[in-house]
């Protein structure tokens, strides 16, 4: 049986592993130039492609790993004919869920570990200087593509296209699930479940001309926002300006709404906006922020990682049951 799982996948597998062994190979003849830099603009493109790819396999093996799958033997039927030899349908699927289970593991884990190396001197700066644009690896987006989450993405996405397959019978209309069961579930835990794993620090800063970062502006409400200096390599949930009661202030008091330059006059002097704009700290205005801090990179890896594997388990338990009802 566990031979017959790895002819049936080994096509796919190949394919994948092929790919990782070139990026591989790229990674760890570009990686060591990045060394003691401090400018990664012509490096750009393929550190956003290395982020793309590692959220592109979880896609590749719940699509064509998992469904494929069991839906193949499904629609051809050549499933009953195993059952009908020595091998049971808990043995069948345990073979293969496991030896699919094992490559997707081995497989992100191979990946993450190549691209977190290569990027971590492009990681370590940003996480001293994030007021330059540079996104930290606690960043949504970055956070995904890095440490040991990419392991749970792939587990999660096999077991999901499995299970999906199990379900529908059809492999067409399981991989277009799969693709978009997935995708929402990734889109999701970043933004409503991996802030609250842990309860985000909250700090409130004065607010000084120097730290005032950016602020938002438009014509027919003047300034409706303003953000100041975050902490280094921190995940900011929230950039808040609250009035002295400690409530956020929204809209902005009118005291400085004559910051904003007035249409044709030009663009102000450099940190003449920022000053005025500070005027709300001599009101009493403070700024708050809401943040999960650099230092819980890894127990928030740790805990998302517990999720997937728990969700991978609970979509594994629910193969096993569906098992009972196959023909």
């Amino acid at each position: 049986m566990t031979w017959l799982a790895w002819r049936q996948l080994r096509v796919p597998a190949l394919s994948v592993f092929a790919g990782l062994l070139a990026i591989a190979v790229v990674l760890a003849i570009t990686g060591p130039d990045l060394v003691g830099r401090t400018d990664f603009s012509d490096e750009e493109a393929l550190n956003v492609g290395t982020v793309l790819v590692l959220y592109l396999l979880p896609a590749m093996i719940g699509v064509f790993w998992g469904v494929p799958m069991i839906t193949r033997e499904l629609e051809s039927g050549t499933h009953n004919l195993v059952w009908n030899q020595t091998v049971t349908r808990k043995r069948w699927l345990t073979t293969k869920l496991g030896f699919g289970l094992l490559a997707a593991i081995v497989a992100a884990a191979v990946l993450s570990v190549a691209v977190s190396w290569w990027a971590s001197p492009i990681d370590a700066l940003a996480a001293k200087q994030t007021d330059r644009g540079m996104l930290s690896r606690m960043a949504p987006v970055i956070f995904g593509a890095r440490g040991i989450v990419p392991i749970g993405y792939a587990a999660f996405a096999l077991a999901l296209g499995v299970a999906v397959g199990m379900l529908l019978k059809r492999t067409v209309a399981a991989m277009a699930v799969t693709l978009v069961t997935l995708a929402a579930v990734l889109l999701l835990v970043p933004n409503f479940v991996r802030p609250y794993l842990l309860p985000p620090q909250v700090q409130t800063v004065a607010i000084v001309g120097e730290d005032v970062t950016n602020i938002t502006a438009n014509d027919k409400q003047g300034i409706t926002e303003v953000g100041m200096r975050q902490p280094a390599g921190a995940w900011v949930l929230a950039n808040e300006t609250v009035d002295p009661a400690g409530n956020v202030a929204d809209p902005l008091p009118s005291f400085v709404q004559g910051c904003s330059p007035r249409p044709g006059a030009g663009p102000p002097p450099h940190g003449a906006l920022e000053d005025c704009v500070a005027q709300l700290g001599t009101h009493g205005y403070q700024q708050r922020l809401t943040y999960q801090p650099a230092s819980r990179f890894w127990p928030l890896q740790w805990l998302e990682l517990a999720l997937y594997l728990a969700m991978t388990a609970l979509l594994t338990w629910f193969c096993f049951r569906r098992l009972r009802h196959l023909s």
